[in-house]
């Protein structure tokens, strides 16, 4: 653990969220871990007098795809610098009829459909099996906090909802879409998992935002996927992001 002073809150940002406006007394951060190289430097920095990070998930570029996401770095380096709540911010497609494009949820389950991606602590040589307890896979503190501070930033959240965790970079089709739909998923991403299992097993508080780029293949009406308007949707849902994240810090 750093000896740096406590970090009141991290984020990670994904798809369109590459760096966090307003930030004061800024440093850039390169964290080493066993796991090898996060996903990018981290950024410290303040907001309202509170100590914040924050971690682009796919590189500043956007260059890594998230199956390629070096997870179990990103995790590991935050709260080796002391992070203890991380908000994951993650763009997804909407099945569910009220997650349109430009939606903002708080989703409070999630089904894992990846594979082949480092997905525990426990995964390496000589280290302490550990099953946590993944009921509730989210930090309900932290989702409600969340939700509060939507609520007094003025931005409309949907509370509540199941994210379906696919592998990517392309994506579903509408027969895997249909499938994700009986299963119980009202949003479809890359990068809900395994970042959220990897927080449970460091004991962080996690909860994920997720913004909502498009209609899922074959939902809302929509015969094709457009990327310049899901490139859109995405730039004007990631806009709610720093109002909700400052009132969570007041």
């Amino acid at each position: 653990m750093s000896n740096d002073p406590a970090i009141e809150l991290a984020i990670v940002g994904g798809t369109g969220l590459y760096n966090f406006p307003g930030l004061e007394n800024v440093e850039k951060r390169a964290v080493d871990t066993p796991f090898g190289a996060a996903s990018d430097a981290i950024t410290l920095g303040e907001l309202h007098g509170k100590r914040m990070a924050f971690l682009a998930r796919h590189a500043a570029g956007h260059s890594i795809a998230p199956h390629r996401i070096n997870y179990r770095a990103n995790i590991w380096a935050l709260q080796h610098l002391g992070a203890r709540r991380v908000v994951g911010v993650n763009a997804v497609g909407g099945i569910r009829a009220d997650m349109a494009p430009r939606a903002l949820v708080v989703p409070d389950q999630i089904i894992d459909y990846t594979h082949g991606r480092f997905s525990s602590f426990c995964d390496v040589e000589g280290a302490k099996v550990e099953h946590v307890d993944f009921t509730e896979p989210y930090s309900a503190t932290l989702r409600a906090d969340l939700i509060a501070a939507a609520a007094r930033a003025g931005v409309a959240v949907v509370d509540g909802g199941c994210y379906g965790a696919t592998q990517g970079p392309r994506l579903e089709t509408a027969a895997e879409i249909a499938r994700l739909r009986r299963d119980g998923c009202d949003l479809v991403g890359m990068t809900g998992m395994p970042e959220a299992v990897l927080a449970r097993e460091l004991n962080i508080d996690y909860a994920c935002l997720a913004l909502v780029a498009n209609w899922a293949a074959g939902c809302g009406g929509q015969a094709k996927i457009s990327l310049p308007e899901i490139f859109a949707h995405l730039d004007a849902a990631t806009a709610q992001v720093p109002p909700i994240i400052s009132a969570l810090l007041v």
